[in-house]
């Protein structure tokens, strides 16, 4: 199966999820060398750092799916043996049924054939795509990708992260764009506001920027004729 249809979905909310990881890894950079457990009966994730165990990062994980290169498949977890928590997958299997994506409602999914390197590159490829679906569907963030032998199993995170601010945004977008693809640029800076919770304007009925705000200042987004972002303007307040 080609995944066209998460494919649509991770891009929609590519902006969105690209600043929540680089959220992500800020905080647990904090922590220095560190290692990364999970116990998913407890709902529990943890990140703590090697020089010193009782500095951690934690957060409640949920469980999408696991990506095997044996069976050259994805496995959606409400599909999975093991009795987990598993109702934040089940919301992407209803959205799903309700929206005809027989990705989301098959409970096992094959991915094309290919070399051993074809397929760890497109395992990590379908990762990612799941984990930006996941967040555009549930609006949960950011997602982690947990390597376990040869698979790999995609979750959201519950994190003690601060919510997405503008301020926070726009300084993090330069380094969060130059290593970011967007299909649609226009519709991921929307779908940026709408899962950040900012309020958003345009700027004209050609849709030519986009004025997005909150309580930490405002950035206008500018687009070319190709709906690609041409340059970002902001005003702070600091708060």
């Amino acid at each position: 199966m080609t995944f066209d249809t998460l494919r649509s979905l991770a891009d929609r909310a590519a902006l969105f999820a690209a600043l929540r990881q680089d959220q992500l890894i800020g905080a647990v950079d904090d922590l220095g060398e560190h290692r990364w457990s999970v116990d998913l009966a407890a709902d529990l994730f943890t990140f703590a750092a090697e020089a010193d165990p009782s500095r951690t990062l934690q957060a409640t994980p949920h469980l999408i799916a696991s990506i095997a290169p044996g069976p050259r498949s994805l496995m959606w977890a409400w599909a999975l043996p093991e009795q987990y928590d598993v109702t934040t997958a089940e919301r992407l299997r209803a959205y799903g049924e309700q929206h005809g994506i027989a990705e989301l409602s098959e409970s096992e999914v094959p991915f094309e054939d290919g070399t051993a390197e074809d397929t760890a590159s497109a395992i990590m490829d379908l990762a990612h795509i799941v984990g930006g679906a996941a967040t555009e569907i549930t609006g949960l963030s950011p997602y982690y990708i947990a390597n376990i032998g040869d698979s790999r199993a995609v979750m959201l995170l519950e994190s003690p992260l601060p919510p997405l601010s503008v301020a926070v945004a726009v300084t993090a977008l330069p380094r969060v764009l130059s290593g970011l693809t967007m299909q649609d640029p226009r519709a991921s800076v929307w779908d940026l506001a709408r899962l950040a919770g900012w309020r958003l304007e345009w700027s004209d009925e050609a849709f030519s920027a986009a004025v997005v705000s909150d309580a930490t200042g405002t950035a206008t987004f500018r687009f070319d004729e190709q709906a690609r972002i041409a340059g970002i303007e902001s005003t702070l307040t600091g708060a």
